[in-house]
């Protein structure tokens, strides 16, 4: 899979509720059709996703659907038909579906049908009761603009695990390029094993169909498959002729798209300064990858190129003051000062972004293509903190002049931040994602801005009007430029594309007239998806937009962008999808979920998501705590409440990753956070702070500790040992560290599994006097009632009847981890509050 591909993704997923026994469930279901369908018309894909269901129990049960989607797609239609009658979810501001969406929250649903989940993708859930021996089908509609990266489109990719095998599924995928297709390429998981033979790919001048349509017998026989049927990836990857350099303009319905990709232009020599957050939160693995990334990226500068290196913590630090030619010699230097990076230290933004600003307007080369590459994991700590000052400062030392791009390190970076100075700067911001190839998404994101082509492209179309982006700082080599719009008249004959460009500081220009009255290349069933085009491209840049505008003109823009969104029926950042199921009239709302947020969604009734998540709970200790239930996937920190009184404590989760706050009290200045990564359990760095001087940073491998003037360390594993200062005291013994802070006493476990290792604490003293807030300062006096008969488990819980279910984690306070039951429920259900409420940006 290209590590920078920005991915069309199919997940069929079924999972099953049923109101009898659940051990049957899945027998009980037959998945009789799957079909997925997907028309790319010049690079715009819409999907159908269609599958057909039926109950086969003699008796209703409740029948969930789910899919995953790319996150740069719009949903646009999704519906359910049950016994002849349709169900179509309905696109409204999302202010207007507020009522509706409350309502569901209040009865205990789970009122988001869409969550992020990964790195590409968001997850679609819903279901609705079917009756005995009857049939659902479901329908999901989305559409996305493909992207073109180091001269390939975004692969589509299908990710098939229907959960059994399916006596009729097909894939069909259709692609029309005016053009003509260069290259196809098909692969993944599900092009192994005797599934190779069910995929079938034909190719004429303007058209490629790739079929997958593999037997009952097949979708048990690939790499991944089993007896639950197909379970991997499909990737389908193209790019399209390019033998007329102007680029390929396309008219139709009064709309026109210009997609413009020359290829045929020497390369601009760059200069290119990385900036480096060292600060302590760089810590271990963040560190380690980023030296190795930045090792593999200095060896691809060309040797025309420029190069300046920065590190930051509290302080700037320079390579060299002034940008070097990527001579050998130059290179073998820079790499010796990448190996001795080491993480300390705050963090300044400012000053580091202006020092490289600085070195690269003190060494001006004509000709040449000047970049600066940000690479943070954290909130600018120390000098300049303000944020608003901080893009004001860089944007007038820049003067946009030169693009700033932003990589965010992790999911708790302040992401939008870095969206709002990047943009400011004619850049973009990436986050890379805190996993083992971190480093290649590093080197990934290089690699597309490594061979700059244009600078100060300006296009052009008279005659042509509610234009999309038409002026860009960098045009670079593989990508590709587009532009839609609108044509004032449509009696003209002719209609005239001008690019305007440099090219190693040479003034170029690209002119191009096409005639309007030329047969259409655009297939009468697909005559709309130019208009829908310019309408998904125009959404996507007017909220891109939002970060950068103030007053009446931002909002003048959110207008038309939720107008637009309105007509097509997008689902966006500013409209939610109302789908009323017909029992009962329930209400379920589909929203776009924020970049960067994983929002917590408790299994269904009935059955268990497998989590895999350390844990501590003992009845006889007064705390919130971490549990977990053994699965190879990590997916959340399961966290249990014991209740007094009652035999079963409460649980819920958690998504991962996340920085959360565990424990506070504002009066006397304590406070505890933690942080867990994608893939790990439990946490894997823990920070206590008391008054303005104490600080304790513990991970899995040691113990840190500064109270404002001297710093000492300690090792997990060493003689236990004590240390005592002024309101503070730490125990270290073999696997656990004791720790007292004025009135609070907590104890800090480090657990291994196997090759993973994180840790857990556990609150030991709660004194009355203090009030401490955060995940682990629940107080255990909250109550619930179990609801008797009831289909499905359900507790009544601060006065609402909330949808439950039983599972067994582990508990991590004991060595022998004995496995305890607990109620399952809502994370909103328990704390009253939203997860960001609960999250920090920094430990």
């Amino acid at each position: 899979m290209d590590r920078a591909a920005l991915r069309l993704i199919l997940l069929g997923v079924f999972l099953i509720s049923a109101t009898s026994n659940p051990v049957k469930k899945k027998q009980n279901v037959n998945i009789y059709s799957f079909y997925i369908n997907s028309t790319i018309t010049s690079r715009y894909a819409t999907t159908v996703i269609t599958s057909r269901v039926a109950n086969t129990l003699n008796e209703s049960q409740e029948i969930q659907f789910e899919v995953k989607i790319p996150k740069n797609a719009f949903i646009s239609k999704f519906r359910m038909t049950i016994e002849g009658k349709t169900y179509d979810g309905v696109v409204k501001e999302k202010e207007e579906a507020q009522q509706q969406y409350n309502q569901a929250v209040s009865r205990g649903q789970s009122a988001g049908l869409v969550k992020s989940v990964g790195r590409t993708l968001e997850d679609f859930k819903t279901s609705v009761t079917v009756a005995a021996f009857s049939k659902v089908t479901f329908e999901l509609t989305y559409e996305e603009l493909l992207k073109r990266r180091l001269g390939k489109y975004d692969p589509l990719l299908i990710n098939a695990q229907p959960m059994q095998p399916v006596a009729d599924f097909k894939m069909d995928v259709h692609i029309q390029e005016k053009p003509g297709i260069s290259f196809l390429e098909v692969k993944g998981d599900l092009s192994t094993g005797d599934l190779a033979n069910a995929i079938k790919t034909t190719r004429a001048d303007k058209d490629a169909w790739v079929t997958f349509y593999p037997t009952r017998d097949q979708q048990t026989k690939c790499k991944s498959c089993g007896e639950n049927g197909l379970n991997g990836d499909l990737l389908i990857t193209y790019d399209v002729e390019r033998q007329n350099h102007k680029g390929e303009v396309m008219v139709s319905n009064g709309y026109f798209v210009h997609y413009f990709a020359p290829s045929d232009l020497p390369r601009i020599p760059k200069n290119v300064v990385f900036i480096i957050d060292q600060s302590s939160s760089m810590y271990d693995r963040k560190i380690e990858q980023t030296r190795l990334a930045l090792l593999r990226i200095l060896s691809d500068l060309g040797e025309d190129d420029h190069f300046g290196l920065i590190t930051f913590d509290s302080e700037v630090n320079f390579w060299k003051r002034e940008l070097l030619k990527a001579t050998e010699e130059n290179l073998k230097n820079a790499k010796s000062f990448v190996k001795e990076i080491r993480d300390r230290g705050a963090t300044d933004i400012n000053a580091a972004v202006l020092a490289g600003v600085d070195m690269i307007k003190q060494h001006p080369r004509e000709g040449t293509a000047s970049i600066l590459i940000l690479l943070t994991d954290g909130d600018p700590t120390t000098g300049e903190t303000n944020k608003e000052k901080i893009m004001a400062n860089v944007k007038e030392a820049t003067g946009t002049k030169f693009p700033l791009y932003c990589l965010g390190f992790g999911y708790d970076v302040n992401f939008d931040f870095l969206t709002k100075m990047s943009l400011e700067n004619s850049g973009v911001a990436r986050r890379i994602y805190e996993d083992s190839d971190a480093d290649l998404q590093l080197q990934g994101f290089y690699e597309e801005v490594a061979v700059p082509l244009l600078t100060d492209i300006q296009l052009k179309y008279p005659g042509g009007t509610n234009l999309t982006k038409t002026s860009f700082s960098l045009y670079f080599n593989g990508s590709e430029i587009v532009v839609s719009g609108q044509i004032t008249d449509n009696s003209v004959e002719s209609f005239t594309t001008e690019v305007i460009a440099l090219s190693k500081g040479n003034n170029v220009m690209y002119q191009d007239t096409i005639m309007t009255t030329d047969p259409s290349d655009v297939p009468p069933e697909n005559e709309d998806f130019m208009q829908r085009l310019w309408a998904y491209l125009t959404v996507k840049q007017l909220l891109e937009r939002q970060v950068l505008l103030k007053g009446q003109e931002k909002e003048d823009e959110k207008k038309e962008a939720l107008k637009l969104s309105l007509k097509y029926q997008f689902v966006t950042p500013l409209t939610s999808m109302v789908v009323t199921k017909p029992q009962e009239g329930d209400v379920e709302v589909a929203d776009k979920p924020k970049e960067g947020e994983a929002p917590p969604r408790p299994p269904a009734p009935g059955f268990s998501q497998q989590h895999h998540s350390l844990g501590l709970h003992d009845a006889a200790v007064d705390h919130l705590s971490l549990g977990g239930m053994d699965s190879p996937t990590v997916h959340s920190n399961r966290f249990l409440l014991p209740v007094v009184g009652q035999s079963k404590p409460l649980c819920f989760d958690v998504p991962v990753p996340h920085k959360l706050r565990l424990l506070q009290d504002s009066a006397s200045e304590f406070s505890m956070n933690g942080e867990s990564l994608t893939g790990q359990n439990g946490f894997h760095q823990i920070a206590l702070h008391y008054k303005t001087n104490h600080h304790l940073t513990i991970n899995t491998t040691s113990i840190r500790y500064h109270d404002g003037q001297n710093q000492v360390e300690f090792l997990w594993g060493q003689e236990p040992t004590q240390h005592n200062t002024e309101g503070v005291s730490l125990i270290l013994r073999s696997n656990e560290i004791d720790v007292t802070m004025g009135k609070i006493h907590i104890v800090i476990l480090l657990h291994k599994e196997k090759r993973d290792m994180c840790l857990c604490p556990a609150v030991q003293t709660r004194p009355k006097d203090v009030n401490l807030t955060g995940i682990l300062g629940k107080s255990p006096d909250i109550s619930y009632d179990e609801i008797q008969g009831t289909q499905t488990p359900t507790l009544k819980l601060k006065d609402q009847e909330v949808k439950t279910s039983r599972v067994m984690v582990k508990d991590y306070r004991l060595a022998s981890a004995p496995l305890v039951g607990c109620w399952l429920v809502p994370f909103q259900a328990v704390t009253q509050r939203e997860l960001s409420d609960l999250t920090v940006t920094q430990l």
